[in-house]
Formats: structure tokens, C-alpha cells, sequence
């Protein structure tokens, strides 16, 4: 079997699918075609693989390729030096990772020049082998024949002691590159191994945020990710330090580590003279050569899977933000909050179109409450506006009121509706390169307040122009690889734009370089020629777009929409390839083509297999035939938005027992984090998310779902809240503390010790722990 096709059956037996169908997948990927297009207009190829399942088989595709690519490196190698024989080989070629290929090649790998290796060009080789063969012979008496002059960069093998030396040096390495002990040792630690934090002394004040570390052990295997990371946080500010310990190894006679490179070796003590200098050597080869090595490399295991896991988290969070429901296009006013600066307003029309900008005070110092309701009177009557977005920074609780004021006040003569809406990444927005280009003339403020309108209109459309790391979404963002952050939440970004369609006509040059086959410069190109020549009246029009050729068309046409364009199937998910197909569909219906799209008694009646053919299988028509029953349906949600109660603006208003609406705004492995109106996120722990157990807090909640959730604590001081969304579960007056904060305790869930299990990990004391208030706070100050 060659190595494209081991990759192909890998990967179909990683993915739980048939060979053919990687193969084809493998095929199309390869001839340029993008995961939206394929999981979308390919699925007889692939066999129904999804958006999910291709980017798997895509990012191990490549993993696998490079792996494939390394092991013919490792062959040449070590074939080169003379080394190779059939039983390495065949060890090499089955290697199914790059770590266990790296410990097979260790031994063969050139390298500078050890202690060993001098050893060696002295001739003490054959002193290690007699005495690890033979611990009956006596080491200095052995020694004693090795000893011998300098000569040119070879140091002289002055006394036994020396000879003995660089024996040790040599089994030193040979026992350290021994794949299959250091393989079995590597993942012994895995498991089984502690990662043990201490606080360093002096500082307990500067690391205050990390006090639930000071004195921590738990099973490095086990440890969630947001615990790794919080400890890894802390020991890159100097506060924390971490090491790598195996369960009883203070109280053990000889580490055990030591006891297993020694039943590898065979060494055993049994009184003979070489045991206890081979004891030694296995002592020294554990303390010096595999412990460091083995102790940075799982933690660096650890830390790459505590990142991946916060970027997955980051993902999801982003993809729901991303699908999260559309107010719809309707003339919208934004109201960016302020205080000494006056609230910045912006209005944009149905489209997004930016009309009119205006500064009101209606808060302290000049308290200009009533010619505030009156501009935006004014504009309201003006644009006909029809949605009021309020973003929630700083007096957003007062700006609300206001807008309340004035939807109340105009209700006879408007129909109005407010919205507070997150402001997160719109400064980053406002400040860049993109929001110059847009509006080079608008102050940087203004164009912060037509971004929170665009994004209650269409939040996909305007999240695309922010660098996803901005949107507030994820935790430890700036912790983790940036690279793979940015990959994953590109394809996050690419599949959500994708999923939804693109209106070709209306659609910025942010959004349209996520679709499929597009980049920024064929975006900016479609634009120019959008501006110049005038709305695109049918898809083949793009074909006219300078360096847009016949392969991107193939990729991108079914993902545009073109409302009222020439042929009615252009504002459908329906790909042009299908037009045929569907005019097949009409024809032999006795249909119009305008009025079999949306005829549902008609296109339920018909079956999918009676027009497949050689080129459209069954699922290809049945998605078709769904399609034209509901053309360009959006896949987001129906709007909806949290209603703040009226009086709770602070945490001041807060009181243990309240029931309220709020918006979730993040959701981690250990819970969630709700937006109540109070300028501060309350946690919403695992335990607390339902009256069952939860393995996954998404399974309960998502970002952007409205919930109604009961204040358990309020810690003014620090700014922490702890909220439920088990309204039965009642507050418990806090004993013993001055602060003004109450804690909830759910029975069991003060248990605390090494390694947190399920919903009650070690900071899970209550509905909200120490470690989740310092994660509160840290997400505050982001």
C-alpha cells in the first residue's frame, strides 16, 4: 500500500466512512474546491460528508500528508548512515504519529557532539556494554583496562573514574533514546501524573487572581482547559510554579520512574558489584536526561490541548454570534452611549446605508434630557426608523431609558422597537483600515455607532469586518496559538457566510471575500465593477469581473443572491450548474418556472430519484426541490431580544433571588455568561444551567439565546455575580463575611480535591468559585 493510499484509509477509518468517499473528497480538495462548496453542491461525490466532517478530513488530511512526507525523510536518513534495518523500517512505517516517529529517529539523529559521542571516540563503549551485560564484573577493576592518553581532540581516560564516567554518559543516552521506554514512560506521566502548582513565595498579593492555584495538584490528563490555562497564565506572570510529579513518589525508596528504565534494562539489585553503579546510571538518566525533556514536552501536550479546546470553545461561540437572528431590514437608529462626550447617533436606512449622524447630552454634566428626546425625534420622523439599538457600554442602562422615552412618547405615530446591542469589537471596527475606506469623512465615534446599527441588522454581515478575536467571544484568546486561532475562526467565518447566502448587490467587500472561492481582491474587484456598471442583473454576470474565472464561478455562484435579477433562480441556493435541471423539473410539471418556485403542493408531490441522473443524485435533487419551496430561506433564527428590567442598571440593583432576562453572551466549558443589563456579565456555572446533569454547557445554551436567570450572589467589590437558571434554587445568606455578597451551595458542592470530576470540579465550591470570579474579572477588563 503506497502512502496516499494509507492516508486514505486512515482517514476513512478516523472519520467512520468508506475509502471511495475520502478518496473522492481528497480529489476535489485538491483540485481547489472549498468545504462550503463541496459539503453543499458535491454531496454524491462525498457521500453526504458534511461542513463538519470535511474540515476534519481536511486539517488530518494535511497532518497525515506531512507526516508521510517526515517518515520518507526518517528512512533516507538513517538508510544513509548504514543503519537501516528491516525490523527499524518496519517499525518507522507503522508509526502513526509524528511524536512516536521522532522517538524512533532520536537515536539516528545528528546532533552536536555529547559527552556520550566523546566517550564513544574513546573507546569505553565496549566498558558499558561488559558491565550492563555483566553485573558480576567489578567497575573499577573493568575501568582500569580502558584508561589511555590524549590524543588530538580526544580528552585522555586518565583513572577509572573517568572511564566510568563516560560508560555512564553512553547508557545515559542509549537508555534516553530508547523509543519504546520513553514512549511507555511519556504516557505513564500522561496519565497518571500530577501537575502540582505552588504559589512562589512574596507573591500573594501580585497574584491574587490566581488563588485557587496556590497550592493545587491534579491529574495532568484530567485537568480542564480553562484550569490549564489560568495556571499556565500564572506562571508566565511569575506567580505560580508548576512541575510534573508521579502519585507517591516523595514516599517510594526509588522514584518509580527509575523502577521502570530499570525493569526495561533489565538492572536489578542483587548485590552485585555493578548494581549500584548501574542504579546510578538509571538514577542519572532519569534526573538528568528524561525527566526535564519528558516534564516540558507534556506540558506543552497540555497546553496545546487546553488551546485547542479554548479555540473550539472561541469557535462555537463565534459561529453563534455569527447565526445569531437578524432584526431584518428596516431603517435603524443607533445610539452610541456616553457620558461627559454626549451619545454618539448614526442612522442607517433598511440597507445599512449611512444617512445622518447627530451628538445629544442627555446625561450628566449638561443633562439635556429633553433636547436629546427631541433630535431623535426628529431623525425617527425624518428616516421613518423603525429599530433603535442601544449600544451597552458605559450609560447604556441611561441611554436606554431615553430610548424608552422616546419609543413611548412617538408610539401613536411610529412603531418603534429598542434593542441593546453589544459593542464588542466596534471601536476595533471604528479605528481600522476597512472602516476608513467606508467612511473616510465620519469621526471614528460615528462610525462605532453605524456599526452597532449594521449589527442588529444583520450581525453576520458586520461581524465579517471585525478581526474575530475582538468580538469578546472566547476566553484566553491572547493565550493561545494565533495562528490556529485564526485559522479555526476563518473557517468558522467562511462556513456561517456561506450557510446564510450573500446578496451580490448589496453586500460589502468584507462579506463577500468569505465566500467560497473569493478572496479580497475579487471582492473589491465585484464592488468596483458593482459601482461602476450598476447592480449585477444575473450570476453569469461575474464572469465579466476582472480575474473572476470559470472555476471561482463554479465555487461562489450558489452561495450569491441576486433579488429580482433576470432569472428567478439567481436569488436561490439553486447552483447554475442545476438550472438545467430545474427547468426539466418545471417542464415536465407542466409549470412556469416563476411559479413552480415556491408552489409547495407541487414540488412535495414530486419524487427526487425520477429526475436523478448520471450527474444528479437523489440528494442533490431533494435539496433542489427544498430549495425552490423556500427560496433563499435563512437558516438564523427569528429575532428576538432580552428585555431588562426596568430599575436594574448597576450592581447596586441587584438583589440575591431576582429573576431576570438576559442575553448570553459567552459560554465556556464551565459555563456561561449572561448579559442582565448591569454592565458586568453574571456566571451561570455548569451545575447551575440545568436541573440535569450537564456534560456540555452548549447542549443547554448558545451565545445569543435569551434566558431568564435568578441572582444566587453579588460581590459588589469585586464585581462578580453568580446567577442560576435552576429558579429553585434559592440564595443562602453568606456567613461570617462583611461583604455585601451572598453564596449559593448546592448540596456536595463544597467537596474540593485532586482533579475535579464532571460539575463539581475544585473551584465548583458554589455557583461560583473563586476561579470563575477571577474569569469574570479578567473578562471584564478585555
Amino acid at each position: 500500500m503506497d502512502a496516499h493510499d494509507k492516508i486514505i484509509a486512515r482517514l476513512a477509518e478516523e472519520l467512520a466512512v468508506r475509502p471511495p468517499q475520502v478518496s473522492a473528497t481528497v480529489e476535489l480538495l485538491d483540485g481547489g474546491a472549498t468545504v462550503p462548496f463541496i459539503a453543499r453542491y458535491r454531496k454524491e461525490i462525498t457521500g453526504g460528508l458534511d461542513d463538519i466532517q470535511l474540515r476534519q478530513l481536511h486539517e488530518r488530511l494535511a497532518y497525515l500528508r506531512e507526516l508521510e512526507e517526515r517518515r520518507g525523510a526518517v528512512l533516507a536518513a538513517i538508510d544513509e548512515q548504514g543503519k537501516l534495518t528491516d525490523a527499524l523500517a518496519d517499525s518507522i512505517r507503522a508509526a502513526d504519529t509524528k511524536q512516536r516517529l521522532e522517538d524512533l529517529y532520536l537515536p539516528y539523529k545528528k546532533k552536536r557532539r555529547t559527552k556520550a559521542q566523546i566517550a564513544r571516540e574513546a573507546g569505553l563503549e565496549p566498558l558499558a556494554e561488559a558491565l550492563l551485560g555483566d553485573p558480576t564484573l567489578t567497575p573499577e577493576i573493568e575501568a582500569a583496562k580502558y584508561l589511555r592518553a590524549a590524543e588530538d581532540d580526544i580528552p585522555a581516560v586518565e583513572d577509572a573514574k573517568a572511564a566510568l564516567d563516560g560508560a555512564k554518559q553512553i547508557l545515559m543516552e542509549r537508555f534516553a533514546e530508547d523509543p519504546e521506554l520513553v514512549g511507555r514512560l511519556r504516557e505513564r506521566l500522561w496519565s497518571e501524573g500530577e501537575l502540582c502548582a505552588r504559589l512562589i513565595a512574596g507573591k500573594e498579593q501580585e497574584g491574587a487572581k490566581f488563588s485557587d492555584y496556590y497550592e493545587h495538584d491534579e491529574t495532568l490528563a484530567k485537568v480542564p482547559s480553562h484550569r490549564a490555562l489560568a495556571m499556565f497564565r500564572g506562571r508566565n506572570e511569575g506567580v505560580l510554579a508548576l512541575t510534573l510529579r508521579l502519585p507517591g513518589e516523595d514516599e517510594a525508596p526509588i522514584h518509580p520512574a527509575q523502577v521502570a528504565i530499570a525493569k526495561h534494562f533489565s538492572i536489578s539489585d542483587q548485590g552485585r558489584p555493578a548494581d549500584r553503579w548501574l542504579a546510578e546510571v538509571v538514577r542519572w538518566t532519569w534526573r538528568v536526561k528524561l525527566y526535564t525533556h519528558l516534564e516540558t514536552e507534556l506540558m506543552g501536550r497540555l497546553r496545546e490541548r487546553a488551546e485547542l479546546e479554548a479555540i473550539e470553545v472561541f469557535a462555537a461561540n463565534l459561529k453563534d454570534l455569527l447565526l445569531a437572528a437578524p432584526a431584518g431590514q428596516k431603517a435603524t437608529l443607533a445610539i452610541d452611549p456616553g457620558l461627559r462626550t454626549g451619545c454618539k447617533v448614526a442612522v442607517v436606512d433598511a440597507t445599512g446605508q449611512f444617512l445622518e449622524h447627530a451628538t445629544i447630552y442627555p446625561h450628566a454634566p449638561r443633562n439635556a434630557w429633553a433636547a436629546s428626546l427631541a433630535e431623535l425625534s426628529r431623525l425617527v420622523k425624518k428616516h421613518d426608523v423603525a429599530l433603535i439599538a442601544v449600544g451597552n457600554g458605559t450609560a447604556s442602562r441611561e441611554t436606554d431609558r431615553l430610548a424608552g422615552e422616546l419609543v413611548k412618547g412617538m408610539s401613536e405615530t411610529h412603531r418603534l422597537a429598542k434593542v441593546m446591542v453589544s459593542e464588542a469589537g466596534a471601536s476595533v471596527y471604528s479605528a481600522s483600515e476597512y472602516a476608513s475606506r467606508e467612511f473616510p469623512d465620519l469621526d471614528v465615534s460615528i462610525r462605532g455607532a453605524v456599526s452597532i446599527a449594521r449589527r442588529l441588522q444583520d450581525p453576520l454581515a458586520e461581524l465579517v469586518k471585525i478581526e474575530p478575536k475582538s468580538i469578546g467571544v472566547g476566553q484566553y484568546q491572547h493565550d493561545v496559538s494565533q495562528l490556529q486561532l485564526s485559522k479555526s475562526l476563518e473557517a468558522v467565518i467562511e462556513d456561517c457566510v456561506n450557510a446564510v447566502g450573500v446578496d451580490l448587490n448589496t453586500a460589502s467587500s468584507a462579506l463577500l471575500s468569505r465566500v467560497a472561492g473569493l478572496n479580497t481582491a475579487l471582492a473589491d474587484n465585484i464592488v468596483a465593477r458593482r459601482n461602476a456598471e450598476g447592480a449585477f442583473t444575473s450570476r453569469r454576470a461575474l464572469l465579466d469581473v476582472s480575474r473572476l474565472g470559470p472555476k471561482t464561478f463554479e465555487q461562489c455562484a450558489g452561495f450569491l443572491r441576486i433579488m429580482n435579477g433576470d432569472n428567478p433562480l439567481d436569488s436561490s441556493a439553486v447552483h447554475p450548474e442545476a438550472y438545467p435541471l430545474v427547468e426539466r423539473i418545471a417542464q415536465r410539471s407542466g409549470r412556469e418556472l416563476a411559479g413552480l418556485i415556491g408552489d409547495s403542493a407541487t414540488l412535495k408531490s414530486l419524487k427526487p430519484a425520477e429526475f436523478a441522473d448520471e450527474r444528479f443524485g437523489v440528494p442533490t435533487v431533494s435539496d433542489i426541490l427544498a430549495e425552490l419551496d423556500k427560496p433563499g430561506r435563512d437558516p438564523r433564527p427569528e429575532f428576538k431580544a432580552a428585555e431588562f428590567r426596568e430599575g436594574v442598571e448597576t450592581l447596586k440593583d441587584l438583589e440575591p433571588g431576582m429573576i431576570l432576562e438576559g442575553s448570553v453572551t459567552n459560554v465556556t466549558h464551565f459555563g456561561a455568561f449572561v448579559d442582565i443589563g448591569v454592565h458586568q456579565d453574571g456566571l451561570v456555572h455548569i451545575s447551575a444551567l440545568s436541573e440535569r446533569f450537564v456534560e456540555d454547557p452548549r447542549s443547554v445554551v448558545k451565545a445569543g439565546d435569551i434566558v431568564r436567570v435568578k441572582v444566587m450572589s453579588v460581590d459588589i467589590p469585586r464585581s462578580r455575580i453568580g446567577l442560576t437558571m435552576r429558579l429553585s434554587d434559592q440564595p443562602e445568606e453568606a456567613q461570617g463575611d462583611d461583604r455585601p455578597a451572598t453564596k449559593a451551595r448546592r448540596s456536595g458542592g463544597e467537596a474540593r480535591g485532586k482533579g475535579g470530576r464532571g460539575n463539581k470540579a475544585p473551584e465548583q465550591g458554589g455557583q461560583m468559585g473563586a476561579l470563575g470570579a477571577a474569569l469574570l474579572k479578567a473578562k471584564k477588563g478585555r
